[in-house]
């Protein structure tokens, strides 16, 4: 009942006028411009969130956009440090031409890690569909061999692979290993992935405990219930937890800004009650802080690819105050 609902939310949601879906996109987008993203985070900062910024947009057409995409994050890092945020970058690697011309790509991602570097800041290269999953893994890898350690990837639950993935970074990378693991936004074929939410949650949480046990730094992107308290029991498992220094005798060192081997994270204006009990309980929350013009592509896309945000929608729409962003 519940996912025929939300999927009709969703698909009526899609076919509503642009003003429409803004209103309900606000809640999940910061706004069109930098000056929004800055704003959001400055008062989330009050609640003791960190964050993750997102400039939206992805695959582009040419290698002009991907010089677009560098020069806003390199704003985008400046007003980090003009207003004393903490907050990390999350770029898709697309959006920096990876599969127009693998090598510029590259050296644009380069130029950026580089210069974050030079500010402690971390850079998450989000995972996108299976086309480049390889050559995400391959990139990150790539920069660890050139001393550009401050830099890691998103690996999916849902996709088969994961784990052998995890397994793989292991081997090249110990403890350096830095994750955000999620459950996975993209409907992959089922192939490839898992495709019902039962097998998607075991899944996600086989790469949790695989990633705390390789000694990496795990960032547990989820709204999921299952998700959460599988974590908990993990960290407790691992002797890992709010105020313990990372116990783990192959974890790698200590990361600006991070916590002790691991964080939550959300997207902005997802179960805000849940983000704020988890920060509570001591744990780091880091919030995904999405912003651009391409606002409209991006909520688009996230309610057909995920149709079981229609109840998430719903009820901002009717009961606003039973989940305060």
């Amino acid at each position: 009942m519940v996912g025929w609902f939300s999927r009709l939310v969703v698909a009526t949601t899609v076919r509503m006028p642009k003003w429409f879906v803004r209103w309900v996109s606000r809640r999940y987008v910061a706004g069109p411009a930098l000056e929004d993203a800055v704003r959001v985070m400055k008062r989330l900062t009050g609640e003791g969130a960190c964050f993750t910024v997102d400039v939206l947009g992805e695959e582009i057409s040419s290698l002009d956009e991907a010089t677009f995409f560098l020069e806003e994050y390199i704003r985008v890092m400046d007003a980090i440090q003009e207003h004393g945020l903490d907050a990390n970058l999350s770029i898709k690697p697309t959006a920096f031409g990876l599969l127009i011309d693998a090598e510029a790509g590259m050296a644009n991602i380069r130029t950026l890690v580089e210069r974050a570097a030079k500010h402690e800041m971390f850079v998450r290269l989000d995972m996108e569909d299976h086309r480049v999953t390889t050559d995400t893994i391959e990139v990150v890898l790539k920069l660890h061999e050139e001393g550009l350690t401050n830099v890691g990837t998103v690996l999916q639950g849902r996709l088969h692979r994961t784990l052998d993935d995890i397994e793989h970074l292991e081997k090249r990378l110990g403890g350096m290993a830095d994750y955000r693991i999620c459950k996975g936004i993209y409907l992959e074929p089922e192939a490839i992935a898992h495709s019902q939410y039962n097998d998607i949650v075991v899944a996600t949480n086989e790469a949790i405990t695989s990633m705390l046990r390789a000694g990496a730094y795990v960032g547990i992107a989820t709204h999921d219930l299952p998700v959460v308290n599988h974590t908990r029991a993990s960290l407790k498992e691992f002797g890992m937890g709010p105020g313990v220094t990372d116990p783990r005798p192959n974890a790698g060192p200590p990361r600006p800004n991070k916590g002790p081997g691991y964080e939550f994270q959300m997207l902005l204006g997802v179960r805000g009650p849940l983000r704020r009990k988890l920060l509570n309980e001591g744990h780091r929350t880091r919030v995904y802080i999405p912003y651009g013009e391409k606002w409209y592509e991006y909520s688009i896309r996230r309610l057909k690819e995920n149709p079981t945000i229609g109840v998430q929608v719903a009820k901002a729409f009717l009961l606003p105050w039973t989940n305060r962003p």
